[in-house]
């Protein structure tokens, strides 16, 4: 049986993606911007539960939390036609509304006095579930933090150093996704020559929504987060996951439909251009895969699956690690029947490559130059946690740099000895 997830909304990013996230999955499902199932939709075999719980008056309220330290981006969404859709007692806006003014460490120190409220919510919100599977964090903590390699924060290699370590100490699995690489497809892919956020975000959500077709129209396999990400992560610390999807088109229209097949959609998903990371994987490295995860959407036959697999195996169209076995894991899933789609098949890959330690090296190489100057840190200096020295910024370069390491050992057949010895 599916659990319920329970979707925390963190920030101006965080809020601006899930709120098209929502959107989504309203129209996936056939509910309303109030909350109300459709007509169309009311002998629906999906699961709305997972995301879902009904109010007494039987209309649909998102298992979601929303927060932020300023009021901008939330007072969109309460001005946007969804405004009825979200429960008002799981939105938290602080009391001062000044933000965190993109500096990680004024956001912690915010944070230490306003988390019992927070988690007062969170409790109250899972009171309400059945079974929590675990909760699902738009580019926050455990599912997507966003590398903006374009950011113009000047103390961003900081920011990025210190969330990385948490993300690698507290987090199960983290799905990585870059503006950079987000851009090119926008562009490349979609054909938008000059891609607003509103844009991008659409194109986050659809990858988000694709992610969890499983749960909310379950079939034999993958019915849970927990199943679904288990066959991804063989080792604890190597939980950074990268997403490919095609064919994207867009929401104005579809320029060119194309004959989709199985065998079409698999072989794409391995191609560097369609994965939503640019970590220069197509140069040639020693980087492979750990395990792929194909979420296949559409009707198809489960035999064109065991060809596909057998043809991608024969071309050798993905290295993998020298110490485990070529894992490519296949979950079929039927689409959203209220949705209409210009090609049969569609999928979404979620892979586990080692070359995503490229991203955190970068943030390395950037908060090197700027520690080596000791550049932009009196405004951390300001905040109790930084007050004495800066052992928290340096510690967690430390733990980012193991990480590199460890990715790197992963590459090499001793790698079960390696994580051994570093124990």
């Amino acid at each position: 049986m599916p659990r319920e997830i329970i979707t925390l909304q963190l920030g101006q990013c965080g809020n601006q993606i899930g709120f098209e996230f929502w959107k989504q999955l309203c129209a996936e499902h056939g509910i309303s911007p109030e909350g109300i199932v459709e007509e169309f939709a009311t002998e629906g075999t999906d699961r709305k539960d997972v995301f879902f719980y009904q109010a007494d008056d039987e209309h649909y309220i998102p298992r979601a939390v929303l927060l932020d330290l300023e009021p901008r981006v939330i007072h969109t969404i309460l001005n946007s036609p969804y405004a009825n859709l979200y429960n008002p007692e799981n939105i938290y806006l602080s009391e001062h509304g000044g933000g965190a003014g993109n500096n990680w460490a004024s956001g912690f120190s915010q944070g230490e006095k306003i988390h019992e409220d927070i988690f007062d919510i969170i409790d109250r919100e899972a009171d309400g579930s059945d079974i929590v599977c675990h909760s699902l964090i738009p580019f926050s903590l455990t599912f997507e933090e966003h590398l903006d390699e374009m950011s113009d924060v000047v103390v961003q290699p900081y920011n990025s150093l210190l969330t990385l370590k948490r993300l690698t100490q507290n987090a199960d699995c983290v799905v990585v996704l870059d503006n950079t690489a987000l851009n090119r497809i926008a562009t490349d892919r979609l054909h938008i020559q000059k891609p607003s956020f509103s844009q991008i975000n659409q194109l986050v959500s659809t990858i988000m929504s694709a992610s969890t077709t499983t749960l909310r129209y379950p079939g034999y396999m993958n019915n849970d987060l927990i199943g679904l990400i288990a066959s991804l992560i063989p080792t604890p610390r190597l939980h950074f996951l990268m997403t490919g999807y095609t064919p994207l088109t867009t929401d104005q229209a579809v320029a060119s439909v194309r004959k989709t097949t199985v065998l079409d959609v698999m072989r794409r998903l391995l191609q560097p251009k369609n994965v939503m990371v640019s970590t220069g994987r197509d140069r040639q490295t020693n980087h492979c895969y750990i395990a792929i995860l194909n979420i296949i959407q559409g009707e198809v036959d489960p035999t064109q699956v065991h060809k596909s697999l057998q043809r991608i195996r024969e071309r050798k169209l993905a290295n993998f690690i020298p110490w485990g076995p070529a894992s490519i894991q296949v979950a079929l899933s039927r689409r959203s029947p209220y949705l209409p789609s210009a090609h049969r098949v569609s999928g979404l890959m979620m892979a586990n490559h080692t070359s995503i330690s490229s991203l955190f090296e970068r943030t390395c190489r950037q908060y090197d130059k700027l520690r080596k100057r000791e550049a932009f840190l009196e405004q951390f200096r300001k905040e109790d946690i930084f007050k004495d020295n800066f052992d928290e910024l340096d510690n967690s370069r430390e733990v980012v740099q193991q990480l590199v390491d460890e990715y790197s050992a992963a590459t090499r057949p001793d790698y079960i000895s390696w994580g051994t010895q570093e124990q």
